[in-house]
């Protein structure tokens, strides 16, 4: 006792020397301003009609405040209560309060729970009090009556309640717990107890009377009661079960515990097995509960086992109709319709013989000595040179020393294709991801590059892309694919004879080769009439067309526009399907049509991929314009998740073909040889394709970088092969069918001329038309004295009302009317409409 009245002082002394003065200051200053508000708020709510005109007048002496703190107390109502939020103002004093004993150190509340609660209150008392008094006297403040205004002329009077009933709510639920689980719980915890009581109060059975009168017997004639054995538990256990952590108080166990014993003493380890295989299993039916199940707590017994249950059923739910269906049938196999197809074989293609580089040294030692003899004549120095021997270009990688600047090697393009008298120089400055320069030079004797070889080769036989596109080869070698789903689309140009259409030959040779009918579509679209002819073979298996088209390969520019527009609608079509099965892309949407998860009575289909292959591009746009352009860019931003992949090709790569809304939408660019290096920045937006040498030598842009490839050569001859080889199986009984096309021409006749836009010389024009039966433009020039522009708006009016044909070349136009008198009550029936 001496040393604990001795420790005491010194321990308040310290107590008292953590709070500064200025916190002690500031702590008594919010206590303070805390009470003030609170009496200040309770004299104005008695008082506010009386105050309610003073608060803005804090100097005038002659007035006199009714409120416990005057003028400041009328100030503090009419701020927070009147002008603001109500009885909810003690609940900012309140907060005033708990700030203060913060400062103090004196935390008697959870502080970020208090504020949470206090900020609940704050929003929710003036809407009730307003609900409750409609607006009237002070409780809700001006806050609570423009919040229910402004709700019950949104949601009504019924719907505010609901509001705020449910608001309220659900902040009990919360705030207490009383969940539906947890309410159960208690309920169950009650039930037990009630039970447990009962049996106490149940009479003994005729065991326990015996037992009781032996007992009884035994101590009238004077015998102790036999002791029950207590078995000691192991030293260690013991140990560890009376520490007690530091900081924590000492828990006295009852010495009722110590009178358990067992007849056999178990393990610890043992005990605990056996406790976790009771909490994890069930207790039969009738078992009577052990110490260790009454231990239990509920989250671990019942709680948490209800919950999985629930869960399991639920899944059960959704996936147990398909997954009886797949039971039943199996997966749904897209292949059945053609079943016994072919894939073309390898052997359709022709072999050209070993691919071998062949390394011709000298030439090698040759070209490094002229770059290294012409670099030092401009004074730049190298420190390291290599060659890389491509199919058709030797790249030599050279490290400049140090200080020399790379621009100072790139503006040497044109020396070194001098020096080393070769076409097709390309400088790379810096190379990607290396400390590098490159230096492109073709070989002497190039290597053919087959599409046998890179079709056979193991990296294509045995990817695992969704449309593998098989270019050909790089400068090292490698073969070079790319997954036409995942570019989304494709950009090709270049020149007359340099390699275009063998590309897109070989593009398509590859996707046959990978892909089954069933998995795939083209729409392909040929205004030269001659390129794409050889694939109307495989119609059947492969195309696509228009309903009441005849050929599947589109040539006509009018059908391009049909074409194009039914893509767009079919597009619409299958993103209205992913939405209705929850899915963001079509390899989604067909693993699961596969898994039988979507019910095909409700428009569900398997989605095949369609890739548009235009071949000359420029040609549509000259013929068709704006109707080509606008489809096409709309394909190309949206059509990527439904499938629908675009190949566009084009010989003249300008401006006015390849518009910064199609090259915005196109990351994937493949350019063959160009003629200009305007050119080249239109295709790629950097030059060198006017550096190639032809002959599938091409630069492919991925969007990140341009890699030089030589593209893989696919003979005519073996196109024609594969094409007859799929087109004698059996096939689909037509093409895929496109949706068709809401037709929005103007109506011929009448019903599509609005009279009232005619122009002033309209009846007379018609007049001067029917009596010379002569529809020409230049007629009405020359005898009503107009000009070209007005005289051509006007026979339009008088070909869209019905008088004259439609164009006709040099010809003038049909006369549809014979006579004035027929064109008389013609122009009578336009004036009644």
């Amino acid at each position: 006792m001496e040393k604990n009245t001795k420790t005491n002082p010194p321990q308040t002394s310290e107590t008292s020397k953590t709070l500064s003065k200025p916190r002690i200051f500031f702590g008594i200053l919010f206590i303070v301003i805390a009470l003030v508000m609170a009496f200040s708020f309770a004299s104005y709510l008695m008082n506010w009609k009386a105050d309610q005109s003073q608060a803005g007048t804090m100097l005038d002496q002659t007035v006199k405040s009714s409120n416990i703190f005057g003028k400041v107390g009328d100030w503090f109502g009419k701020i927070f209560i009147f002008d603001s939020i109500g009885v909810a103002a003690f609940i900012v004093a309140f907060l005033f309060l708990v700030v203060g004993m913060l400062i103090l150190k004196k935390k008697y509340f959870k502080t970020w729970k208090t504020i949470g609660h206090s900020l609940f209150f704050i929003c929710w008392l003036p809407i009730f009090f307003g609900a409750v008094t409609r607006g009237e006297g002070t409780l809700s403040g001006v806050y609570g009556f423009q919040v229910v205004d402004f709700l019950s002329s949104v949601i009504g009077p019924l719907g505010l309640w609901a509001v705020i009933v449910v608001s309220i709510a659900m902040y009990f639920i919360l705030e207490f717990n009383m969940r539906p689980s947890a309410i159960k719980s208690r309920f169950t915890e009650l039930n037990e107890q009630t039970v447990g009581r009962v049996k106490s109060m149940m009479p003994k059975s005729a065991a326990d009377f015996e037992a009781d009168a032996e007992l009884e017997e035994l101590t009238a004639d004077g015998n102790e009661i036999p002791k029950v054995k207590v078995t000691e538990q192991p030293k260690s256990r013991t140990q560890t079960l009376s520490k007690t952590p530091k900081g924590f108080p000492e828990v006295e166990v009852s010495n009722d515990l110590e009178t358990i014993a067992t007849p056999n003493q178990t393990s610890f380890e043992e005990d605990r097995q056996e406790e976790e295989s009771k909490t994890i299993s069930l207790s039969p039916a009738g078992a009577a509960p052990s110490s260790v199940q009454n231990l239990k707590s509920e989250a671990d017994s019942f709680e948490f086992k209800v919950e999985v249950a629930r869960e399991i059923d639920e899944l059960d739910d959704v996936d147990k109709k398909s997954a009886d269906l797949v039971k039943e049938h199996g997966l749904y196999d897209h292949t059945l319709d053609l079943a016994k197809f072919q894939m073309p074989t390898i052997n359709l293609l022709k072999d050209y013989g070993p691919e071998e580089i062949s390394i011709n040294k000298e030439e090698l030692e040759e070209n490094k000595n002229k770059i290294v003899g012409l670099l030092k004549n401009f004074n730049v120095g190298i420190a390291e040179i290599k060659a890389t021997i491509g199919p058709t270009v030797t790249l030599y990688e050279i490290v400049p020393e140090a200080g020399i600047r790379v621009a100072a090697i790139k503006k040497l393009q044109d020396d070194i294709a001098l020096n080393l008298s070769a076409l097709g120089i390309r400088i790379i400055a810096p190379m990607p991801g290396k400390g590098t320069i490159g230096i492109e030079v073709p070989r002497k004797n190039p290597t053919m590059v087959s599409m046998r070889s890179v079709l056979a080769s193991h990296k294509f036989q045995n990817t695992d892309m969704d449309l593998p596109v098989v270019f050909g080869k790089t400068i090292s070698n490698e073969i070079f694919m790319a997954d036409l789903a995942k570019m989304p689309h494709l950009l090709m140009a270049g020149a007359t004879g340099q390699g275009k259409s063998v590309g897109i030959n070989a593009i398509l040779t590859s996707l046959l080769y990978k892909k089954h009918p069933s998995e795939l579509k083209f729409v392909m679209v040929d205004p030269k009439k001659v390129e794409l002819t050889l694939y109307s073979k495989i119609e059947r298996h492969y195309l696509a067309k228009l309903p009441d088209s005849d050929d599947a390969i589109i040539t006509d520019t009018h059908k391009v526009i049909n074409t194009l527009n039914s893509l767009c609608v079919e597009m619409d079509m299958r993103y209205e399907l992913l939405k209705n099965a929850f899915c963001r892309t079509i390899k989604e949407y067909n693993k699961k049509f596969s898994e039988r998860k979507l019910n095909p009575e409700n428009g569900h289909r398997y989605l095949p991929y369609i890739v548009l292959v235009v071949d000359e591009f420029a040609d549509l746009i000259m013929t068709a314009g704006k109707e080509v352009e606008h489809p096409i860019a709309r394909l190309a931003q949206l059509s990527r998740a439904v499938g629908i992949h675009l190949i566009v090709a084009t010989q003249r790569p300008s401006v006015n073909v390849i518009t910064g809304m199609i090259k915005a939408n196109f990351p994937a660019r493949a350019a063959f040889r160009v003629i200009s290096s305007i050119d080249s920045r239109t295709i790629l937006d950097a030059t060198g394709a006017d550096q190639l040498i032809g002959k599938g030598d091409m630069l492919y842009f991925n969007g990140n970088e341009i890699l030089r490839l030589q593209c893989a050569f696919v003979d005519t001859p073996e196109v024609e092969r594969i094409v007859e080889y799929i087109g004698a199986q059996k096939g689909y009984p037509s093409a895929f069918i496109l949706p068709e096309v809401p037709s929005d021409e103007p109506q011929n006749g009448a019903a599509g001329f609005d009279p009232n836009e005619k122009d002033a010389l309209f009846e007379d024009a018609a007049r001067i038309v029917v009596s010379t039966q002569q529809g020409s433009t230049s007629m009405l020039q020359r005898q009503l004295k107009l000009g070209y522009n007005r005289a051509g708006r006007i026979m339009d009016q008088l070909e869209a009302s019905g008088i004259v044909g439609g164009f006709n070349g040099a010809k003038a136009r049909e006369v549809q009317i014979s006579d004035l008198h027929s064109l008389e009550q013609f122009l009578q029936e336009l004036k009644n409409n």
